[in-house]
């Protein structure tokens, strides 16, 4: 038995060393899901749980395809090119102001699309916002990837990683807002300072004030449409508490189709530029995260978490702050799953668990394996010839989320 559980743990520990650090140059996906393949092999984990583990992502899958869709539509259609032209024009030649208009931007998508909307469809036109104002990219870029978490628990719909905490049983709105309405502000306000400091030497000087902007086509508008309905759609069932997977698929999938009608064009093409290594990443993380449970760790967090409920501001603080750091060592979306199956186990106080929420969707900001939202962010500056190495990101995480951890989880257990 000890065996197998250090045989599992190696192997865990290897596929995300190997996410981080991407070997070779192969993608992420690669080493997660040749990390599951290796536990199958060696029979840590049987077929059937490894199906059910998958199985578990279901609702992410959805949800990601939906965004990548939508993302991809719109960048086909200029809405990108249009939103940075009108970007740049108000910054009115200041980098600062540019700084400034990005990260509000990134606020509001990521508020009312998620997190992951905000690093596949806002990232590519920030960057070419930068392009078509000569500015330094990569101050804004990480406004993109940073504000993606920070701003994750404003509402329930704004980062997946909230649905697997709470088992898909979200608090009611008023209740959300109780809690997290401080605590947000806090990150987001900390964030924005902290960043701007470590990039201020960046963000000096002037960029272009005059760009070239093309009218948006009726395929833009259309595009434009979709994901605003999207939004509005995402907000309605969430308040109805129904899982947001398949109606964003569907959302995706009838605004890549309805714009591919008006320009006469097959959809094959859209749905080919998507990067679909994401969804294999996802799924080789949940059987990663099986194989975890396995080895009795649930069990030992629960037990964690019941003893954190005899001081409840003070296990709020320690659980919330050691998940935040755990997020980043296995991606917080199956970090989430364990906190969220622990949680169910143990019931610990509400202010418990909301501390962990604030950690599991605020810590991943230290590492760009963090979370998926920055993985998916890494993969679309990739595209656009950008790169940030591990060492990069975590001078710039170290500074940013650390403070703002402390400020979040400050004000939660503030609130009492």
């Amino acid at each position: 038995m000890m065996l197998a559980t250090g045989a599992t743990w190696g192997i865990c520990a290897a596929a995300t060393a190997g996410v981080i650090a991407r070997p070779f140059r192969w993608p992420e996906a690669i080493w997660a899901v040749a990390g599951a393949a290796v536990l199958l092999l060696f029979g840590l984990v049987s077929p059937n749980e490894a199906l059910f583990a998958i199985g578990k992502g279901g609702d992410v899958y959805l949800f990601l395809i939906g965004m990548m869709l939508l993302s991809e539509t719109a960048r086909e259609q200029g809405l990108f090119d249009w939103v940075a032209a009108t970007a740049v024009r108000h910054a009115k030649g200041s980098p600062r102001r540019l700084f400034l208009l990005v990260y509000v931007t990134g606020v509001v998508t990521t508020t009312f699309l998620s997190n992951d909307a905000t690093a596949v469809v806002l990232t590519p036109a920030v960057y070419a916002a930068a392009r078509k104002a000569k500015a330094e990219p990569l101050p804004l870029l990480f406004a993109c990837a940073l504000i993606a978490n920070a701003a994750s628990f404003v509402l329930p719909i704004s980062n997946p990683a909230n649905l697997v905490l709470y088992g898909g049983k979200m608090p009611p709105l008023g209740q959300w807002f109780a809690s997290f309405a401080l605590p947000s502000i806090a990150a987001i306000v900390v964030t924005f300072v902290m960043l701007r400091s470590v990039e201020r030497a960046r963000l000096t000087g002037a960029c272009e004030t005059t760009v070239e902007r093309a009218p948006l086509t009726l395929a833009g508008k259309a595009a434009l449409g979709g994901i605003a309905a999207t939004a509005v759609l995402l907000l309605i069932v969430s308040a109805l508490d129904q899982p947001l997977g398949l109606p964003t698929c569907i959302a995706g999938v009838v605004t890549m189709l309805g714009v591919a009608a008006l320009v006469r064009r097959s959809p094959a093409a859209t749905v080919r530029a998507v990067s679909w290594s994401v969804l294999p990443l996802v799924a080789g993380l949940f059987v990663l995260v099986e194989a975890l449970d396995r080895t009795g760790v649930i069990a030992w967090v629960a037990q964690g978490l019941r003893d954190m409920a005899a001081a409840p501001v003070r296990g709020a603080a320690y659980g919330g702050t050691v998940l935040a750091f755990a997020s980043n060592l296995m991606n917080n979306l199956p970090a989430g799953l364990i906190a969220s199956t622990a949680v169910a186990q143990a019931q610990p106080p509400r202010v418990i668990v909301d501390a962990l929420l604030i950690g599991v969707d605020l810590g991943p900001n230290l590492s760009i394996t963090g979370s998926l939202a920055t993985i998916l962010w890494l993969q679309a500056i990739r595209r656009e010839g950008e790169d940030v190495g591990f060492w990069r990101f975590l001078k710039v995480g170290a500074a940013t989320m650390i403070p703002a951890l402390v400020a979040a989880l400050g004000a939660r257990l503030l609130i009492g």
